[in-house]
């Protein structure tokens, strides 16, 4: 890969890989730092990836660095700040949006990098298959029952009161 098609590809997937990451963690500075890092991985790696393959690796890096981060919290998330966080966020009227946020991040991570890269960021199930390293059939899998657990979720009238 060239240095100009290296450029290119920042271009072009820098805000995407972004927003994936962002939606997956919450934390706009550590969002930031995998992103930078995947950039990074691809960059020292630029010699052994192929520029149509370039999404892929960028993607599936930023995924492998989400998981980590992911697992690293809760590790090390303790009892009480999970108290703390649960009663801090109260309001009266929640809106639909606030609701579905909710709900995805109660998601397991694999359901919900998986709803995300389909519905969000419009990846197809193969696409979603190379970056997370499942089968397409697990794919689907995880997208259906991410998904059914969101419709049951958001049916249930005393989420939305």
């Amino acid at each position: 890969m060239t240095t100009d098609e290296y450029n290119n590809i920042v271009d072009a997937y820098a805000d995407s890989l972004y927003r994936f990451v962002l939606k997956n963690i919450k934390n706009k500075e550590k969002a930031e730092d995998i992103v930078q890092d995947s950039f990074e991985k691809l960059w020292k790696n630029a010699h052994k990836v192929e520029f149509s393959k370039a999404k892929s690796y960028l993607f599936t890096t930023a995924y492998h660095q989400t998981i980590d981060v992911i697992r690293k919290e809760n590790r090390t998330t303790t009892l009480e700040t999970e108290h703390e966080r649960k009663h801090s966020y109260t309001t009266n009227n929640p809106d639909i949006q606030e609701i579905l946020h909710k709900a995805i991040d109660q998601l397991p991570p694999v359901q919900k990098a998986v709803v995300l890269l389909r519905d969000y960021e419009g990846y197809t199930y193969e696409e979603i298959g190379e970056i997370t390293g499942l089968s397409e059939s697990q794919v689907k899998v995880y997208i259906f029952r991410a998904r059914s657990f969101l419709k049951n979720y958001i049916g249930n009238i005393a989420v939305l009161i």
